[in-house]
């Protein structure tokens, strides 16, 4: 689509300079930039060599059949050496790799020396099973330890594994496996989710009776809930304890293939995004230690991300592990059994770098400031956002009540594609500025452009482009190297189009607006989804908000809010005029909201994210679609009911 650039409506003053303290300890220096900006592919070199190769590279970058890029291709190398025996053979094998916690309590701790055992066992038992080198691997499993074993286990022999989501539905589990031809399921009997157990293996049970590349089910025991049991069912238990705890691990091609990963809500045929082996190690280890400014030795760190999307892939699994990172995995939600639990777990393991999604940070400022301040949560040093955008108050909120006013925060912005972060502060380096990425980060080229891929001057709005190729970027979508083209490379063939919108502000500091697509056009002005959000969330009644645009005969698409309000503030008969002249003040009359609709929950995904299609369906009156990629579908029905209570003014 052609439009002008988007609006540059809000503005943010508030800055914060990194500490004397924290720059003069930590791993990134100013340094970085001028290095990468000098000699780009040299400084990616450079991040390669601290790695454990097999074969050194001595090529960086063919750009040669672009948009489809290698990275040092002539290397060998192999992922789970990386993260666990090279660590384990320096004598680190005592140190904690995971404190896992159950969700019901019960906890497990793994050494490095027990995860190669474990990651060593487990590849014997899949060469066991019939899976070569090439061969491709679903993984349908809870947050468990287990699950980082397989994927190990996977990179280990060579097996690209595909990973999905736990709360998916057998369709989307089955159409992943035939799309990838799977030959291996691995999955558990269930996990715990929000006090209670759920089951797994029933989904799988009906996804592989139309799977004909299926030869074995690899059942973890997790809950103990009854299953049913086939002739392809291999218990977990049986198989993988009995292997021996050593495996020889080969070294594979830089470019041979790690993993495949599903993008989600989107209709039609899956897209599998392909990672590969050595660029995506390189990218995932050097952001994971740069942007989180991992102390391996002291720190403890957990990423509250499901193993399932590609945030527990690069910053639980590959980056964290490939840099001796001790961890937290925490298996189910933060309600359960009470609502300060996160703050419990960082106050009983001592965590000190926290990496999660603004719709927790949205959700955890609606229960109030009182559940944090039940807990010490001064271990805390870094915090970091992931995800969405986060605007400007919850960004705020973070750092006052979880970092104690005293920590970096580090916004950081990539997708699936990208494989690994692409812009986000450096910690210890950047002036931040609550609700903003800031910049790219050493090594990587963004730009905003308009519609004819001009480079935007500061002040203005675009389209989010990355320039350069990177290490860690998709080699393409599995099967359909024209879908990879089409749909990444097509608008402006010499970019790499990511589908955000973004702008500049005045200091020339990067912030996200969301998806070209929650762009909205109000009387020839196009107003991003995430600056209304963040206005609505400024006022101090809001807890959280998602705004759509309506198709209106007026003005092409009017604007319609739904907020969640805190405490009492639903009981002011003038809240909806206050929240719309406060758009209106902190944007400008022309984005105050149509309609606002005051509801008690948002649509959003398993993952957190807000379902804007289905709240675009319910202002435009139409007919609900899909919504079994819900956390809770009974969540429509009640917005629905609460339409007519919606307030519409001049």
């Amino acid at each position: 689509m052609s439009h002008e650039a988007l609006q540059n409506l809000l503005h943010e003053d508030r800055a914060f300079a990194p500490t004397a303290e924290f720059a003069a300890a930590a791993n990134a220096t100013p340094d970085y930039y001028d290095r990468a900006a000098s000699d780009r592919l040299g400084f990616w070199a450079e991040q390669a060599a601290a790695l454990q190769w097999a074969t050194p590279p001595t090529q960086t970058l063919d750009w040669s059949n672009a948009p489809f890029a290698k990275w040092f291709a002539d290397g060998k190398i192999n992922v789970a050496v990386n993260c666990v025996d090279r660590h384990v053979a320096a004598g680190h094998g005592d140190q904690v790799a995971f404190h896992f916690e159950g969700e019901p309590g019960d906890t497990r701790t793994v050494t490095y020396a027990d995860l190669l055992r474990e990651v060593s066992k487990a590849a014997n038992a899949l060469t066991e099973l019939g899976i070569q080198a090439g061969d491709r691997v679903a993984i349908y499993l809870p947050m468990i330890p287990e699950a980082a074993v397989a994927m190990l286990a996977c990179a280990r022999i060579g097996a690209p594994h595909s990973v999905v989501f736990g709360g998916f539905s057998s369709e989307a589990l089955r159409s992943r496996i035939v799309d990838a031809s799977a030959k291996l399921v691995i999955t558990a009997d269930g996990g715990y989710r929000k006090g209670s157990a759920f089951a797994l293996k029933p989904a799988v049970d009906e996804a592989v009776v139309n799977t004909p590349t299926i030869e074995h089910v690899l059942v973890v025991r997790r809950t103990g809930q009854d299953v049913e049991w086939t002739d392809k069912d291999v218990w977990w238990h049986d198989i993988v304890e009995r292997q021996s705890e050593v495996h020889e691990a080969q070294a594979f091609d830089a470019e041979h293939p790690l993993f495949i990963l599903y993008t989600s809500g989107t209709t039609g045929n899956p897209k599998g995004i392909l990672h590969t082996t050595g660029g995506y190690l390189t990218q995932v280890a050097y952001t994971h230690r740069a942007v989180f400014d991992l102390k391996p030795d002291t720190d403890v760190y957990w990423c509250t991300a499901d193993i399932g999307w590609v945030t527990g892939h690069s910053y639980i699994v590959y980056g964290p592990l490939a840099n001796r990172a001790t961890q937290v995995m925490y298996e189910g939600t933060p309600d359960t059994p009470h609502r300060g639990r996160w703050w419990e777990l960082i106050e009983k393991y001592g965590v000190t770098i926290l990496y999660t999604a603004p719709t927790a940070i949205r959700t955890f400022m609606k229960w109030g400031d009182a559940v944090p301040a039940d807990f010490n949560l001064t271990s805390l040093r870094l915090l970091g956002s992931v995800g969405e955008p986060i605007n400007p108050e919850a960004w705020m909120w973070y750092r006052k009540v979880i970092g104690g006013d005293s920590c970096p925060i580090v916004d950081t912005w990539w997708q699936t594609e990208t494989g690994a972060i692409m812009i986000s502060p450096l910690p210890g380096v950047t002036h931040t500025k609550p609700g903003s990425a800031m910049g790219p980060l050493p090594g990587i080229g963004a730009a905003v452009v308009d519609d004819q891929a001009v480079p935007v001057r500061n002040g203005g709005g675009g389209y989010l482009v990355l320039t350069e190729p990177w290490p860690a970027m998709l080699r393409g979508i599995w099967g359909d190297n024209d879908r990879y083209v089409d749909t990444y490379w097509s608008r402006w063939p010499q970019y790499y189009f990511a589908g955000d919108g973004a702008k500049l502000d005045d200091d020339g500091a990067i912030w996200l607006l969301g998806r070209v697509d929650d762009v909205m056009n109000v009387s020839g002005h196009r107003i991003s989804t995430t600056e209304v959000e963040s206005a609505l969330v400024s006022h101090p009644a809001v807890a959280e908000a998602a705004v759509v645009g309506a198709a209106d005969p007026t003005t092409g698409q009017g604007i319609v809010a739904f907020v969640i309000l805190r405490g009492d503030a639903a009981e002011d008969p003038n809240i909806v005029k206050a929240l719309r002249d406060h758009v209106a003040h902190e944007i400008g009359a022309i984005a105050k909201p149509r309609q606002i609709l005051v509801v008690a929950e948002l649509p959003k995904t398993r993952s957190g994210k807000i379902m804007r299609r289905l709240l675009r369906d319910i202002a435009e009156n139409r007919s609900l679609g899909d919504v079994t990629t819900l956390a809770d579908p009974t969540v429509m029905n009640l917005i629905g009911a609460g339409l007519q209570s919606a307030t519409t003014e001049d």
